[in-house]
């Protein structure tokens, strides 16, 4: 059983492979599935800031393209205060996840948990496209 010590520590140690010469603001996710494994990922900067990708979408997108599609968990771990999804990932989660999917923010040894229905309480979704 993967515990939130283990998820919140692996977000930590995420964070020390991003890539962020730009803003120097390092970001580390941990992504955890239901068949009990993480998928870490880490900010990823350029210098058209557009083409930069979150630590949260980077660990979504490796699960996925590892066939996961049940998610649990994710913890967020960057800088000397809670990081936050943007927005972009709280839609990337809402396409994947439960509303009760939690997020974790880390900040020191300080954890807040969040349901993503209380992070993107009005999610845009498939079924409100007419299809």
């Amino acid at each position: 059983m993967v515990t939130e010590e283990k998820l919140i520590s692996a977000a930590r140690q995420a964070s020390e492979h991003s890539y962020a010469p730009y803003s120097g603001f390092r970001v580390g996710a941990a992504l955890l599935t239901a068949t009990g494994r993480i998928y870490i990922g880490a900010n990823i900067e350029n210098a058209s800031y557009g083409a930069s990708v979150c630590a949260e979408r980077t660990a979504f997108f490796q699960a996925i393209l590892a066939g996961e599609t049940v998610f649990e968990a994710i913890a967020i771990a960057g800088g000397d205060d809670f990081c936050p999804p943007c927005g972009i990932c709280r839609q990337v989660m809402s396409e994947f996840c439960a509303p009760d999917f939690r997020v974790l923010l880390c900040r020191g040894q300080d954890i807040r948990s969040f349901s993503l229905k209380e992070l993107l309480p009005m999610a845009f979704k498939l079924e409100q496209k007419g299809m």
